[in-house]
């Protein structure tokens, strides 16, 4: 398998397949193809991971397409702006990510939910209880809004972000909430009461463009419902 990305703003990648060479996507994920390709959708684990990938912000069913001529083209494109990040997973690798990060990945690419421990992260995490959890071999893309910046944290290094920023992270990473002090920061700084606090070791993926932030700019301009 073959990939090039391409864009700025609005990127999408072109996966190149030799022949019995296999994706496999959200329901819908797929953009155009080029080639002859088999299609396939099933829960790809059966009814329970899909329930649990549904919870984690992907489709209940999953579709593989599997190259059938000697090669052929199929394309993906994220859902807003921003960028499509590969992924090269060694076995046994994870990654854990924001919901409905994941856009394809190789068959061999295990996509689940993962559930987040601490209370305090589920509920004021910005996401919630559940992400999702990528683990190889093999490569898989995820989209994630905005531009991306990766950030090394070396062990017990801590950096303190904005829930809604945090695009991805190894899971050697640590993951906690902190409140924010002062009651003219919590009431005026517009910051919110919490903030994410990630210690290493470990790599973070950080986002400039969360999806709520664009939900509420954009909820500005829409006619209020009577």
């Amino acid at each position: 398998m073959e990939y090039k990305i391409i864009g700025s703003l609005m990127e999408s990648v072109d996966i190149h397949l030799k022949q019995g060479e296999s994706v496999y996507t959200e329901s819908g994920g797929m953009a155009w193809m080029r080639g002859s390709f088999d299609m396939d959708t099933s829960t790809k684990g059966g009814l329970g991971a899909g329930i649990g990938r549904m919870m984690a912000g992907e489709s209940l069913f999953l579709t593989s397409y599997t190259c059938k001529s000697a090669d052929g083209l199929i394309t993906f494109t994220p859902e807003v702006p921003g960028k499509v990040i590969p992924l090269k997973l060694e076995a046994g690798q994870s990654l854990i990510c924001q919901k409905d990060a994941f856009m394809c990945a190789e068959q061999t690419v295990k996509l689940e939910m993962h559930f987040r421990k601490k209370l305090g992260a589920g509920l004021f995490g910005g996401e919630g209880f559940i992400l999702q959890k990528i683990t190889g071999p093999g490569t898989a893309f995820v989209e994630i809004p905005g531009e991306v910046r990766e950030i090394k944290l070396g062990a017990g290094e801590r950096i303190m972000v904005d829930p809604g920023h945090i695009a991805m992270f190894d899971p050697s990473v640590e993951y906690d909430i902190a409140g924010v002090k002062g009651l003219k920061n919590v009431l005026f700084s517009g910051e919110g009461l919490f903030l994410a606090t990630l210690t290493g070791p470990g790599n973070i993926w950080l986002q400039s463009l969360p999806l709520s932030n664009l939900a509420k700019k954009l909820a500005r301009y829409l006619p209020a419902k009577n």
